[in-house]
């Protein structure tokens, strides 16, 4: 999956935990970066945006015949291309649901679903004043304070899909129908029709 390296600043952990003298002697010889990850340390890489899917045009065909694919989840290796047009893999995470939004996108899909186990995106999360999000333009979902490792990327995501007119929709794995109903979750849509579905 070609991606800019605009993101050079390492943010994604990766592979072992270890002390801090052991990760620091490794980052040393090796090169790495290495961060604090709770009472551990670990290994950060780029998280650089995906600029395309290579192999689109063979899921375009499978799923032209019918066959349910899976792809473009975590652990794919990001790759960059060189100037004689070759694909060399680089040191870098890219993220889940960014690489998922650009897939629907470069598919032509009508909605794009990211499915995890909380009923939707709420405002005040963790306060008396919690509430669930219902329909968000991209706008709205970009302003939103949400936390960078789990729901962050998620909305960013929704938000860049719903740009282009399509419904992206965040919430419980086993309400997905309900989600495209309308019925459950977040939904994110272009200006117009998230207004539209608030006022009803």
């Amino acid at each position: 999956m070609p991606g800019t390296l605009h993101s050079r600043t390492p943010t994604k952990f990766i592979g072992p935990v270890y002390d801090r003298d052991e990760a620091e002697t490794r980052a040393r010889a090796a090169g790495w970066t290495v961060r604090q990850d709770g009472d551990k340390w670990r290994r950060v890489v780029p998280s650089p945006r995906p600029q395309a899917i290579p192999d689109i045009h063979v899921l375009q065909l499978l799923l032209d015949q019918g066959v349910i694919v899976i792809c473009t989840g975590g652990g794919g290796i990001p790759v960059i291309r060189q100037p004689d047009g070759s694909l060399t893999g680089v040191e870098a995470v890219i993220d889940k649901d960014d690489a998922s939004a650009l897939l629907a996108r470069e598919l032509g899909a009508d909605a794009l679903l990211l499915l995890t186990d909380v009923e939707a995106v709420y405002s005040g999360f963790g306060t008396e004043d919690e509430a669930a999000i219902g329909a968000l333009t991209p706008d709205e979902a970009r302003a939103l304070d949400l936390p960078a490792g789990s729901m962050g990327p998620k909305m960013a995501a929704a938000a860049r899909f719903a740009e282009g007119g399509g419904l992206a929709g965040i919430g419980r794995l086993d309400r997905a129908v309900e989600i495209l109903d309308g019925q459950a979750g977040t939904r994110v849509f272009k200006d117009e029709t998230a207004s539209d579905v608030r006022d009803e």
